[in-house]
């Protein structure tokens, strides 16, 4: 095995109890007969690189030339939020860890004794198919909450090796999720233990930092990521407007960049939204809205990209250096634009995180709007998350008076949340 460099080696610092717990759990006399630990709570409170590290440690004093299961949401994530620093904890221990990316499999070996962890995306109920016909000594699910069901079941079906063990990480959901109701409720039926962490339980984090996650979110987003609760979304979206506060008069000099952003619609509304960078802040400047039922007439794609056109030149916009961010379902219309010379770029369409990353540039300053924002200021105030779908343990919002703060959220994941992976990467969850 070749010699660490300095930079890679991992040191932990002091751990807190409950992550003691975890590192041993598995060890007390009480719990070894156990056949599953969950770890759930509030982000950054450390429960992803113990548990991993746990896990692999468990395996390694138990078992030889078995077979492992380690799943996320998709291999991408779980390669991102667990394997790369699991691989520089392993290494730093001495543990021999050979990774084959082509086959998602990690060989890791210590003191005679060598494991096969397969990786696993659990992204929908097709993904039930990838684990079958294993035999597994244990299985991780980091961020199980994001799973489908039918693909956990489907894994912890295949822990038939003596002693086998499942392992689940996850930030909470609605109190009606199916892993609440199945697994978190039915400890002793599924002959399991619960840990609950918060960001005080992760002694590695300063209270600076404690400080800053505790300002990022608010609603249903704080009750979960911060409070560690399995909570409800309900009522209001965006429940952390203040029209007080995040409507302003535009600074009225020259910008240092700008962006449009699309929401089309056939018979729902279209939007235009103009998106303008000054000292850190981006404005919603101007505003665009055009609803065909309420009309009475629907537009084509070419006169949508007329008045296109027009909200560029009433706002001195250069087609060729402005980009303009549309749906990506709006095909047609990304053409015509294309065909007028605009330089058109597709918006990620992930409601949930979307609207969890546009809350938190909000209540960090980093997005306000104007007077000319009117259609979305009506909208903040009737957007509202589905009941019918809460009652199902799912997030989901009506999807009606959304079409401005849909464009919104096109803008904030195409350029905020990109622009903050790329620098220092601060906004990430599951962890």
């Amino acid at each position: 095995m070749a010699k660490l460099k300095p930079s890679y080696k991992f040191s932990f610092k002091p751990l807190s109890k409950k992550q003691l717990q975890v590192l041993f759990w598995w060890q007390y006399p009480e719990y070894q007969d156990k056949f599953a630990i969950i770890a759930d709570g509030s982000v950054r409170a450390g429960k992803t690189v113990i548990m991993s590290t746990s896990y692999v440690r468990w395996a390694t004093l138990n078992f030889n030339g078995v077979n492992f299961g380690m799943a996320g949401k998709t291999i991408g994530s779980l390669r991102r939020n667990v394997v790369r620093e699991l691989k520089r904890i392993l290494l730093s221990e001495h543990y021999h860890v050979s990774d084959n990316q082509s086959d998602n499999m990690l060989t890791i070996s210590k003191d005679g004794h060598t494991n096969f962890f397969f990786l696993f995306g659990g992204t929908n109920e097709a993904s039930q198919d990838l684990v079958q016909g294993i035999t597994a000594g244990g299985f991780f699910f980091d961020e199980v909450a994001l799973m489908p069901e039918s693909f956990v079941a489907q894994a912890t079906s295949r822990l038939s090796v003596a002693g086998a063990k499942a392992w689940f990480n996850c930030n909470p959901e609605s109190p009606y999720h199916w892993f609440k109701l199945n697994w978190i409720d039915q400890l002793e039926h599924k002959n399991a233990i619960r840990i609950h962490f918060l960001m005080k339980d992760n002694p590695s984090l300063s209270q600076e930092i404690i400080d800053r996650y505790d300002h990022m979110y608010t609603g249903v987003f704080y009750q979960r990521y911060i409070l560690g609760e399995w909570s409800v979304a309900d009522g209001v979206v965006y429940d952390n407007f203040d029209r007080q506060k995040m409507v302003v008069e535009p600074p009225g000099r020259v910008y240092e960049q700008n962006w449009v952003s699309i929401d089309y619609g056939t018979q729902n509304p279209t939007v235009f939204k103009l998106w303008s960078l000054y000292e850190g802040v981006w404005y919603n400047r101007d505003e665009y809205y055009y609803g065909g039922r309420e009309k009475g007439k629907q537009k084509t794609d070419e006169q949508f990209a007329d008045d296109l056109e027009e909200f560029y030149y009433r706002n001195h916009l250069s087609r060729t250096s402005v980009k303009v961010i549309v749906d990506p379902s709006a095909a047609s219309f990304k053409k015509s634009l294309r065909n007028r010379g605009f330089d058109v770029v597709n918006a990620n369409n992930n409601v949930l995180d979307g609207i969890r990353f546009m809350m938190t540039q909000m209540n960090q300053g980093k997005m306000k709007w104007t007077e000319k924002s009117k259609h979305t200021i009506k909208e903040f105030n009737s957007y509202v998350w589905d009941p019918k779908a809460s009652d199902r343990g799912q997030d989901m919002v009506i999807k009606e008076h959304d079409h401005c703060l849909d464009a919104d959220r096109y803008f904030a994941m195409k350029v905020l949340y990109r622009r903050k992976r790329k620098n220092i990467n601060l906004y990430k969850e599951g962890i």
